[in-house]
């Protein structure tokens, strides 16, 4: 048995079809076969059901690829104890951010960040919450960049800072250019909302529950990004709730308002599975946000965390 056939199992289980696993492991498909089927023959077991399209693992075959996981993620921490004694922060990184972070933060940070560590290659993609936990869980990522908390016992929260929710009215909206706005003062009419898998989208059903509860307005008004809500807005339609971040550049303007405190925000956060040993990594990606961010995101005002589970 090696790390490598082990490797291939779990490539395949991935991917369930046998050459686009060997695609990714960077073989030819047969070579990729012929290994598997060595390992199926010292288990004396099938890993996998060949019968079934897309093949499948066997009973037997799911406890052995959850125990190969296991065994390649804890090879992989000792490569990266050997790099956290050296003190280098070399190699490559998987990193995930959700779609209401990433716009907003990367480019406040990842050009400075590159040029400073140059050894250092993230790997950088946009993935909504629920699917940046489970491939955290299942070691397809290294980092997520997200809202938290999570309460999940197998991931490790790092908090960075406390993004304000900020209110972004249409000029014809009852809420433009108010002042001393609660989260009960919003109507539910009117407003525009991420669409379902957005945890941005639950922190501002959560920011409005109790008004949800004594109104029976359906919500209609949905769209897939932060940048769409705020445009249906500046055609004089409806209003939304935004983070800060999104509107840096517009927080003098009338359509802006600020909830009255303690206002209400998110919890920006790095996660990494509890077996992630890279802390110096962690430290470097969080030192490098940090002075980007408005120093209120960080200390200052009372404010109630919005939870999104």
């Amino acid at each position: 048995m090696t790390l490598q056939q082990l490797e291939y199992i779990v490539a395949l289980d991935t991917h369930r079809h046998f050459v686009t696993a060997a695609n990714h492991c960077f073989v030819t498909q047969p070579t990729l076969t012929l290994q598997v089927q060595k390992l199926e023959d010292e288990m004396g077991t099938l890993i996998f059901d060949r019968s079934r399209h897309p093949i499948v693992p066997t009973p037997t075959g799911e406890m052995i690829i959850a125990k190969a996981r296991q065994i390649l993620r804890e090879s992989n921490q000792l490569k990266e104890l050997v790099n956290l004694e050296k003190d280098t922060m070399a190699g490559s990184f998987r990193i995930a951010v959700i779609p209401t972070i990433a716009p907003y933060l990367m480019p406040l940070f990842l050009k400075d960040f590159t040029a400073k560590y140059p050894d250092t290659h993230l790997q950088i993609r946009e993935m909504e919450s629920e699917d940046i936990i489970q491939a955290l869980k299942n070691d397809f990522l290294d980092i997520g960049i997200m809202a938290t908390p999570l309460e999940e016992s197998t991931l490790r929260e790092i908090p960075m800072y406390h993004e304000p929710f900020l209110i972004y009215s249409s000029e014809n909206h009852s809420l433009y250019q108010k002042s001393d706005l609660k989260p009960e003062n919003l109507p539910m009419r009117g407003l525009w909302l991420l669409n379902q898998g957005h945890c941005f989208r639950n922190q501002v059903l959560n920011i409005c529950e109790e008004k949800k509860k004594n109104e029976t307005s359906s919500f209609s008004y949905e769209s897939g990004s932060i940048e769409t809500l705020k445009n249906m807005v500046r055609s004089n339609m409806g209003y939304t709730l935004v983070p800060e971040l999104s509107v840096i550049d517009e927080l003098n303007s009338p359509k802006i308002q600020r909830f009255e405190n303690p206002e209400p925000v998110r919890e920006i956060s790095i996660v990494v599975h509890n077996s992630f040993t890279k802390e110096t990594l962690i430290e470097k990606i969080r030192e490098s946000i940090l002075p980007n961010i408005p120093a209120n995101f960080q200390k200052g005002k009372r404010f109630v965390k919005v939870k999104w589970r």
